[in-house]
């Protein structure tokens, strides 16, 4: 049929996603973002970029690929405590060590493009803190939070000048720690304000009276 699409190379069966980002994150930590293309990775895999493209569309789609790893290393953070506040503390620590292992790490998660759908990414970083007593629409908002303080401060870690600037006034891990803790407890003071509000007696009168 001459619609029919040809059959991948031979070379493609030795690749699969995990190779292919393994070799990747080889790549970028060669040659850093500007110098990572399929082509480079390709040369690095031994295969034609013919075979690489049966599994990889483009260098965007890529990205989106090894950037996805960050979310799921740290993911898998359990902290002792099962609270959504220590899980949340907990992802953020382990999302910037996640990170601070790769060269330009959060140049690269800060272009990225999301592989998944808004509603599967939602479900996935949504779950384990609605689990632990968070509603959708909080558990989202302070995940997304924590994400975006954590990937600003390693963007300053690695970044050379501004690392080296900041490592002569402070302590670097004990200023991450500082912040993502403050911002946690804003985070369950805004909860326990909120859910004293709906529990305080005049709030219960006031739906008593149909209000």
């Amino acid at each position: 049929m001459s619609g029919a699409r040809k059959p991948p190379p031979r070379e493609t069966a030795k690749l699969d996603r995990a190779t292919i980002v393994q070799a990747a994150f080889a790549v970028l930590r060669e040659k850093g973002l500007d110098g990572l293309s399929l082509r480079v990775l390709a040369s690095h895999l031994g295969v034609q970029a013919p075979a690489l493209y049966w599994h990889v569309r483009n260098k965007a789609e890529l990205i989106g690929m090894m950037a996805a790893t960050f979310g799921e290393v740290a993911a898998k953070a359990e902290p002792r405590e099962k609270t959504w506040a220590a899980r949340l503390i907990a992802y953020g620590h382990a999302l910037r060590q996640a990170m601070l292992l790769h060269r330009d790490a959060a140049r690269l998660c800060a272009i990225a493009r999301p592989i998944e759908a808004p509603e599967e990414n939602a479900n996935r970083v949504a779950a384990p803190l609605i689990a632990a007593g968070l509603d959708v629409r909080r558990a989202l908002s302070y995940q997304s939070s924590v994400i975006a303080y954590t990937l600003g401060w390693v963007v300053y870690e690695q970044s050379q000048p501004m690392h080296e600037h900041l490592a002569q006034m402070l302590d670097l891990a004990q200023s991450f720690e500082s912040g993502l803790r403050a911002m946690v407890r804003g985070f369950v003071a805004e909860v326990e304000e909120e859910t004293a509000k709906r529990g305080s007696p005049a709030r219960r009168r006031a739906k008593g009276r149909g209000a």
